[in-house]
């Protein structure tokens, strides 16, 4: 148990969702960082941060309204905030922050919550458990949601594995990715990618999942139009013998998967390029989010 006398730090992985055709199902935790420090106790929320403007610091802010959530009861403190998560940028920020504010809640307000517990009460303020699952788990998660209550698995991704983000040039467009409507035969082709890739997963079959992750039967079937920068990488990396490129959820970035001598070699010929994006090479995260005291 952590002692209230003490600051409080939590510490959650960055979320990619989307991968294949896994919506708001399959998750991957990252190794970009949101980070927390719960400090003294005040008479109104004070949210220390330098996220910009449009981020509130007083008791709007998604921390301390998940925290109220959780348990209202709990008293107002001074959080600081620090944070390598891009915001808006489809890697979880608010996420991040929806897993703090639980884990804050359960610490402050000694619940004793199970990481069930905490999975069941972020897709509920979610509305889907993907990103939260993997935030709190790390690693791969695959979960189903019925809107009460999540189910989850996690399994563990090779630790020579690592990610290549590209995120994209924001023009502000919500763009639409995927079909409005999924005929018969898109939506076995969809499944039955998923169902693979899945077992894959857990059988440590990582070639096998890599390419079930680039099907693409629930995609718009202009997709390559709407985000270009996904045939681009996947052209490149084909060529490099490199498969797992897939487009995250949110359509603002573009994520492929191999070991960092690959996506070395992948960065550097996409630097030739004409992307105008921000390119990444970042870790995969096997620990998920954790609270610590000192």
């Amino acid at each position: 148990m952590i002692s209230l006398d003490k600051k409080i730090i939590i510490r959650v992985p960055a979320t990619s969702t989307g991968i294949g055709a896994g919506i708001n199902s399959i998750g991957i935790a990252f190794g970009l960082y949101y980070t927390v420090i719960v400090e003294e106790e005040m008479q109104h929320w004070q949210v220390n941060h330098a996220l910009g403007d449009d981020v509130p610091n007083d008791e709007n802010n998604i921390i301390v309204q998940t925290i109220l959530k959780v348990d209202p009861t709990i008293k107002p403190h001074q959080l600081t905030v620090m944070s390598d998560v891009p915001i808006g940028r489809g890697l979880g920020s608010s996420t991040t922050a929806i897993v703090a504010g639980i884990k804050i809640a359960n610490a402050l307000g000694e619940l004793d919550l199970s990481l069930d517990d905490e999975i069941n009460i972020g897709s509920k303020i979610e509305g889907h458990a993907d990103g939260v699952a993997s935030a709190l788990l790390g690693d791969i998660t695959v979960s189903y949601f019925n809107g009460e209550m999540a189910t989850t698995v996690k399994t563990k991704i090779p630790e020579v594995i690592n990610a290549l983000v590209y995120l994209t040039k924001d023009d502000g467009s919500d763009k639409a990715i995927y079909k409005n409507q999924v005929s018969s035969v898109d939506a076995v082709k969809a499944s039955s990618a998923t169902n693979v890739l899945v077992a894959s997963l857990m059988s440590n079959e990582w070639t096998k999942a890599t390419e079930m992750m680039e099907n693409d039967a629930i995609y718009t079937d202009n997709i390559y139009e709407v985000v270009p920068e996904l045939e681009t990488i996947r052209k490149q990396a084909h060529e490099l013998g490199i498969y797992g490129t897939f487009l995250n959820q949110s359509h603002r970035c573009v994520i492929t998967f191999g070991t960092e001598s690959e996506l070395n070699q992948l960065r550097d010929r996409l630097n030739f390029g004409k992307l105008d994006g921000v390119m990444r090479l970042i870790k995969v995260d096997h620990s998920g989010a954790t609270v610590r005291g000192e």
